[in-house]
């Protein structure tokens, strides 16, 4: 069941194309990636699924469209977005950056927010630690997790990254990834734009390759991984 579509959607900045007829579906459950190098418009794809850039075309999420919809109103129905910059608020607490995550619930009450992040902390153990350490102080690998895990505070069913093994060594890389693996066992829906296509293609279901605005592969990660094209392009190893 497709739980996110993406229909022709289109993306300008001052009349200059940079996301030109981009479709895509994702299905509940399903880990889909969107690679591709630099300036190939993928952070901007989310930004328009988001509501945070204006777009043509349309977006559906459940069979919902999305027009006319702003960020929280998404949010409310189920959408998370961990951007690449992460944009924390360094000054405040791991608690409090994890309380301001999860708005949306404020009205239920204390209790529910504490279960919410009791299973933040479930998935991040390392947040736990830092509970009271402010965010401008952590590791860039607890900084990712922390971006990861406000964004769960909010309980979303589709949960977009942009770029989260950027700047990171190796081993929180992998940490990381394997998160997002399990993430899947949660019923949440994974949007995984990554330029370490290596890894994205490891983990997900399902594969797009976007250039110059547009898409021009799509197909099983396997299928996508095995593209000579690919291996060549991404995957930094000779085809064969």
């Amino acid at each position: 069941m497709a739980l996110l579509e993406v229909c022709c959607v289109t993306v300008a900045y001052g009349g200059i194309p940079a996301v030109t007829g981009v479709s895509l579906t994702v299905e509940a459950g399903s880990i889909v990636t969107v690679i591709g190098p630099n300036g190939a418009g993928k952070t901007t794809l989310l930004g328009a699924v988001m509501g945070v850039l204006p777009s043509g075309g349309r977006l559906l999420f459940d069979g919902a469209d999305l027009a006319g919809l702003g960020i929280a109103a998404r949010v409310g129905l189920g959408m998370s977005l961990v951007p690449e910059k992460r944009e924390l608020f360094a000054s405040m607490s791991v608690e409090d950056n994890l309380r301001l995550g999860g708005f949306r619930f404020r009205r239920e009450g204390a209790a529910v927010a504490r279960r919410e992040m009791d299973e933040v902390f479930a998935i991040f153990p390392r947040l736990r630690e830092r509970r009271r350490q402010q965010a401008g102080t952590l590791s860039g690998g607890e900084r990712q997790m922390l971006a990861m895990g406000r964004a769960l505070m909010a309980r979303p069913r589709l949960l977009m990254l942009d770029e989260p093994s950027l700047g990171l060594a190796p081993l929180i890389v992998r940490d990381i990834f394997r998160t997002i693996v399990a993430l899947r066992k949660r019923d949440v829906a994974i949007l995984l734009v990554e330029q370490n296509a290596r890894a994205a293609l490891q983990v997900a279901d399902r594969g797009y390759v976007l250039e110059g605005g547009a898409v021009t592969l799509r197909g099983g990660s396997a299928e996508l991984a095995a593209d000579p094209r690919i291996v060549e392009m991404y995957l930094g190893r000779a085809a064969g």
